[in-house]
């Protein structure tokens, strides 16, 4: 029998050899048909029977210079001619170079790397770190969060992601404390006359509990809504977390590499996190890297104690060569910046909607990550799904939205009862024009559910 190569595989047969073999991630398997992908580029990418779609959430939020950037490419064949791989314990070029030009972008004050191939990893090394040089256990995460899918990274996301895996699944010493949603305020409080009650209601926790050796947080809550903080959230936990000697991680696998407007989104209040994690627009997604950073004070801990952490792929150079190509074509074409001007228009053109849809409760957001929030009903901001529909299977209108965009040319992330979205750095106005009137007339769908 002749051997079958993936060029003589029709479109529908890359789908059943997908759906058949693989596990698709946070779904049932049952009804599962993956759309097969072809090409992209740009702010666009191609099935395989030819149709073209804006990637308006750019793919997982994670597509920030859009799609074959031709640099970011020539690094990644480059570094494969060079030196494809080393062990992590060598020293290379690539490395030295991303660790260099990471000072630049990084907020002040983190100097010290561990790469990783995800956000996950990196999650799991910056709770491994906090836990060994604060000699604590506990860590205080938040309700509203995700931040990876391996054991420590799961027990500490709040979302219902975790729930199937409890009670094996859940994370050692980790607890959770309100999120900040001055929306729908988790403790029943309306900003600004509460005085950010969110932060010392964590502070009471860290009182009580005992033990913690660090505070983990989405400084702007990617999948979960995007949510924003008010402006006095986080300087008050960084002066809680200083004065009771507890560690601040800030997960910027999604806010980090010019979402916000801003190279980090913890640049928008001026605040130094004690550990730092991103992933995903670090390489604009075209390899998996990911980074756990750390201030000097961290970093000299392990002069003297083990540094009890490492794995075959830390610091791999096939990931690494992009990053830096990645940072400085983000340079280059000055995205970040971009990121904050365009990302107003995105914003104004999705409060418009408002006004015409009764199922949007809230627009929200910063830079160019955005989320429309939507409900039954305006006044009680009850949303059109819960989190436990997510999980039993049933129908999300969010889910029928985002299929509905996708049968105009558009695709959109969705999740329980909201859309995020968060086009690359590079889109233009009339694709913007374009994303949200397709949005527009999806709504409709989510209208009906509200005169229903």
């Amino acid at each position: 029998m002749p051997r079958v190569t993936l060029e003589q595989l029709s479109s529908q047969e890359v789908v059943d050899s997908t759906r058949q073999l693989n596990y698709g991630t946070w779904r049932y398997q049952k009804n599962w048909s993956p759309l097969h992908i072809v090409d992209a580029k740009g702010c666009h990418f191609i099935d395989g029977s030819g149709k073209r779609y804006l990637d308006f959430s750019s793919q997982l939020m994670c597509v920030n210079l859009g799609h074959k950037n031709p640099t970011v490419i020539e690094a990644i064949v480059e570094q494969a001619r060079t030196l494809p791989y080393i062990a992590p314990g060598y020293a290379t070029t690539a490395r030295a170079e991303l660790s260099r030009l990471l000072l630049e972008v990084l907020p002040k004050g983190l100097v010290k790397f561990f790469f990783t191939t995800s956000g996950t990893e990196a999650n799991e090394a910056a709770i491994k770190i906090a836990r060994m040089v604060t000699g604590k256990t506990k860590i205080i995460a938040r309700y509203r969060s995700y931040h990876g899918s391996t054991t420590a990274s799961i027990g500490a996301t709040g979302d219902p992601r975790r729930w199937p895996m409890e009670p094996g699944g859940k994370g050692q010493g980790t607890i959770f404390a309100p999120e900040v949603n001055c929306y729908k305020c988790p403790i029943r409080h309306q900003y600004p006359g509460c005085n950010i009650a969110c932060a010392d209601y964590l502070e009471h926790m860290i009182v009580n509990e005992s033990d913690v050796a660090a505070v983990l947080v989405e400084p702007v809550v990617g999948t979960n809504g995007v949510l924003v903080p008010p402006p006095e959230y986080f300087p008050r936990l960084r002066e809680i977390c200083d004065r009771h000697g507890v560690l601040l991680i800030a997960d910027e696998v999604m806010s980090g590499w010019g979402r916000t407007g801003k190279w980090f989104a913890m640049d928008n209040w001026n605040v130094q996190p004690d550990i730092l994690v991103t992933a995903k627009g670090i390489t604009s997604a075209y390899v998996p890297l990911g980074l756990c950073a750390t201030t000097a004070r961290i970093a000299e801990y392990f002069d003297d104690h083990f540094f009890a952490h490492g794995h075959t792929y830390e610091a791999h150079p096939m990931t690494l060569a992009p990053a830096v190509a990645t940072i400085r074509e983000m340079q280059r074409l000055n995205l970040v910046e971009r990121a904050s001007t365009i990302g107003q228009y995105l914003g104004d053109k999705l409060k418009a909607l408002a006004k015409n849809h009764p199922s949007i409760g809230e627009v929200r957001g910063l830079g160019l990550f955005w989320a429309v929030d939507l409900v039954k009903n305006r006044d009680t901001k009850e949303p059109l799904n819960t989190m436990a529909d997510k999980l039993s299977g049933k129908p999300l209108v969010v889910d029928q939205i985002a299929a509905e965009m996708m049968k105009g040319g558009v695709a959109v992330q969705a999740w329980i009862s909201h859309l995020v979205l968060a086009p690359p750095l590079i889109i233009e106005t009339q694709d913007i024009d374009f994303g949200v009137s397709v949005l527009d007339h999806a709504l409709a769908l989510a209208d009906r559910q509200i005169s229903a």
